[in-house]
């Protein structure tokens, strides 16, 4: 009985393992029960429960004082509030790039590259620069994927070939925006800086998408084609709705510098959204007005922009939702933002995780599940194999790529510090795993959605998703020729904390 009060006495890793049979259990009910809402709050709620669950065990069983869940969860809430303040950043400029024209022109000089012959590799690369520029992967498919649809199956092409150039493009652009909120959970769930782990993605990242784009360019040089008449639809809205202009891509031109200056992340994304802001009211000030004025009945813009209106709408753009009326229905999905507000759910998801996190080092399961690990895992390979596997797996069984994330990174951390291994590392094999693969699964949330928005069965797109299925095998290639991996000494890396 001694023995079990001890303080230093941790649960053993089968012990360990029910808390996350408790949170898979528990979110197999959720996403049933609530669907594509899950994100909602449910699923936090139960990344709540499970935190419960451990330290009922732990202080219950193992006679764990309260102290050390309380300090774990305050040390990893510190560790990521610059992650939580990135979100916000995201989120504003989702919302200032978008009623600036940035986004729209860059979209409308995107769809002027579809031509007959090469119109699956057009339909990839589209695909990806929205999903950059916007960093939604769902937002890019919803909108611009549902048109490229359309002019597929008016030039003839298979429903799945399109979809897949449109995933594959997509999911590639969502994974290196630092705009993405899976970039900077999966960034942040494995401690490393947000540019950082998106300049080491592209080792596996561009060799994918290289691969993906040789397949869709050779597919569609094969095949016959017709006039893409969507995209001249779409290309008028925009026109009607925006003054497009390159003059606007100086904005996305200085971020780049800035990104690759290794500027440090809150100064880039501030500087973008006030550089956006500054080009919303120059360029469109029209739409800042209507935004500023959208409670304001029978009102009229006289071309001159007031100062309070200015101000106004530029700073609605920056933290509310914003609606713009461009005439083509699926064009005003693509253009709608939520700014700020439209993190909070992904913010509520991150504090819910660190706080589950937190119990789970605070209670020493993560150290008992990571040496059982660690006496099986042997070198890089098998380490980011054993990742990858636990991404795919995670989608699987939780049906959500946030919780794969979460999960994978919680699961490794301290294992790969363990081994001497960098924390890009792990952030950029549960990218390759968790967040690439969640749209090839049809019970997962995103496999359901992409499925139903784009008409198109899971199963029926998924043998021509290239990048998503090359992506997670890439990751394994490059760590078994060991390209820009760095193993540290294992006892230079013991404080893993």
């Amino acid at each position: 009985m001694k023995e079990n009060s001890s303080p230093e006495r941790i649960p053993s890793w089968w012990v360990s393992l029910i808390p996350f049979v408790v949170l898979i259990a528990t979110v197999f009910f959720v996403i049933r029960f609530f669907g594509s809402d899950s994100l909602s709050g449910a699923s936090q709620v139960a990344l709540l429960l499970a935190s419960v669950v451990v330290v009922a065990i732990s202080m219950i069983f193992y006679k764990r004082p309260w102290k050390c869940f309380e300090e774990s969860i305050s040390e990893n809430i510190k560790s990521t509030s610059s992650a939580i303040l990135i979100l916000l950043l995201i989120g504003a400029i989702s919302g200032s790039w978008m009623i600036s024209g940035i986004v729209p022109t860059l979209i409308f000089y995107g769809l002027k590259v579809i031509t007959p012959k090469v119109f699956l590799l057009a339909t990839c690369v589209i695909s990806g620069l929205v999903a950059v520029m916007t960093g939604s992967s769902w937002t890019t498919i919803a909108t611009i994927g549902v048109a490229l649809i359309g002019i597929g199956n008016a030039e003839g092409y298979a429903p799945g070939w399109t979809a897949g150039a449109i995933i594959s493009g997509a999911y590639f652009g969502d994974k290196i925006s630092p705009l993405s909120d899976t970039t900077v959970l999966a960034s942040s769930s494995a401690g490393t800086n947000l540019f950082d782990h998106i300049r080491y993605m592209l080792y596996t990242t561009v060799p994918s998408i290289c691969i993906a784009i040789v397949v869709f360019l050779v597919v569609s040089l094969m095949h016959p084609t017709a006039e893409a008449a969507h995209a001249d639809e779409i290309s008028i809205a925009l026109q009607n709705a925006f003054t497009i202009s390159p003059w606007l891509l100086i904005v996305p031109i200085i971020t780049a510098v800035l990104i690759v200056k290794k500027v440090p992340a809150l100064i880039t994304l501030t500087l973008a959204s006030i550089m956006a802001g500054v080009a919303a009211l120059i360029a469109q000030p029209d739409i800042v007005w209507s935004i500023s004025n959208a409670d304001v009945a029978d009102a009229a813009f006289s071309g001159h922009l007031p100062f309070r209106d200015g101000f106004r709408g530029i700073m609605i753009s920056f933290y509310s939702s914003t609606s713009i009326e461009t005439g083509n229905a699926m064009l005003n999905d693509l253009v709608a933002t939520r700014g700020m507000n439209g993190m909070l759910s992904t913010i509520f998801l991150i504090l819910c995780s660190i706080t589950f996190g937190g119990t789970l080092y605070g209670s020493g399961m993560i150290q008992s599940i990571t040496d059982a690990l660690t006496r099986r895992i042997k070198g890089r390979t098998a380490l980011v194999s054993t990742t990858v596997g636990t991404g795919i797996f995670s989608n699987m069984v939780t049906g959500d790529q946030y919780l794969s994330i979460i999960l994978t990174c919680s699961l490794y951390k301290r294992l790969y510090k363990a081994k001497g291994f960098e924390s890009r590392l792990l952030s950029r094999s549960a990218e390759d795993s968790a967040t690439i693969t969640s749209v090839l699964i049809p019970w997962n949330s995103c496999g359901m959605t992409q499925a139903t928005v784009l008409k198109v069965p899971t199963l029926e797109y998924l043998p021509y998703c290239v990048f998503n299925y090359v992506s997670p095998l890439m990751s394994i290639f490059v760590a078994m020729i060991g390209f820009k991996i760095f193993e540290k000494d294992p006892f230079e890396s013991m404080d893993l904390d």
